[in-house]
């Protein structure tokens, strides 16, 4: 069995342990709070901006050179993480996906790319050479629209210019603060309306004058809605990050806790033997003096 000081010392440093879980577990519910409302905010408006452009571009003939399909010989990955550790394993799934997902399109791709969001993906795969073309960690510390929308305006503009052919997008999708959906989407080319089964079934189910021509609408609405879509992942990622982070935390101060009882016990057990045997050789040496 241990002795009192070195169960004293573990008890210490469990307590300082619990202590600075359970701080970083009330900083991550209140970030968590703001990211999730982010997020939630900004879905019904990402909905129905998809929803407009699939009216529009139902009939045949009616597209941009966004949804251009070409052989997907050059490819980019965007792939969202985090800035920060201690979240489960948010980053790490995130990473194998990715990294599953690049051994694949190298079979067939003669040039596969990636941006990196997020210094755990950063640091990871700039070990690659000449994979990574640029990293834009400092954004998710402060995430803007503006921001964000100036890297899809990028993508964009890349992609007609065909120096990517397909461009695809890594990240955690928020679910709740205890389930995150890993998630690989197609952001480029766009697919048509068209091809929705759902659109088929219905396509009067909106009845709109269009003014001027669907055409323009569509060119003025597909970048809308790809930088929305781009700032949507952020903001799903960093409510996702703050979701893990909080429940591992969590978990680690219930570890702490149930650590710190079995502690306890076992200090107060060496604590009594200790007694017990003080008590002994009292009463063992007034034993030997009577005799």
């Amino acid at each position: 069995m241990a002795n009192l000081k070195e169960v004293r010392t573990r008890i210490a440093s469990v307590s300082s342990t619990q202590q600075i879980t359970s701080a970083m577990k009330m900083v991550s519910a209140a970030k968590f709070r703001r990211a999730q409302n982010a997020i939630i905010g900004m879905r019904p408006y990402s909905a129905q901006l998809d929803e407009i452009v699939a009216d529009i571009n139902i009939e045949d003939g009616v597209s941009t050179p966004y949804h251009e399909v070409r052989k997907a010989d050059k490819v980019l990955l965007v792939v969202v993480t985090s800035n920060k550790g201690l979240c489960g394993a948010f980053n790490s799934n995130v990473i194998k996906l990715a990294t599953s997902r690049l051994a694949e399109l190298r079979k067939t791709a003669s040039q596969v790319t990636m941006i990196t969001l997020g210094k755990r993906c950063s640091e990871f795969f700039r070990k690659q050479q000449g994979l990574v073309e640029t990293s834009y960690d400092d954004l998710l510390d402060n995430p803007s629209f503006d921001a964000v929308a100036a890297i899809a305006d990028d993508i964009m503009q890349r992609f007609r210019d065909k120096v990517y052919d397909r461009v695809e997008v890594i990240y955690n999708q928020f679910k709740n603060s205890l389930t995150q959906i890993l998630s690989d989407d197609v952001l480029l080319p766009l697919k048509h309306s068209g091809q929705n089964s759902k659109a088929k079934q219905s396509p009067q189910a909106n009845d709109y004058i269009f003014e001027p021509s669907k055409q323009e609408i569509l060119r003025e609405m597909v970048p809308l809605m790809i930088r929305s879509y781009l700032y949507r992942v952020v903001l799903d990622s960093l409510a996702a990050e703050h979701g893990a982070r909080m429940t591992a935390m969590q978990k680690a101060t219930d570890n702490a806790t149930e650590l710190l009882k079995d502690l306890k016990l076992s200090y107060n057990k060496a604590r009594q033997a200790t007694i017990t045997n003080e008590i002994i050789e009292i009463v063992s040496g007034s034993e030997a003096l009577k005799g």
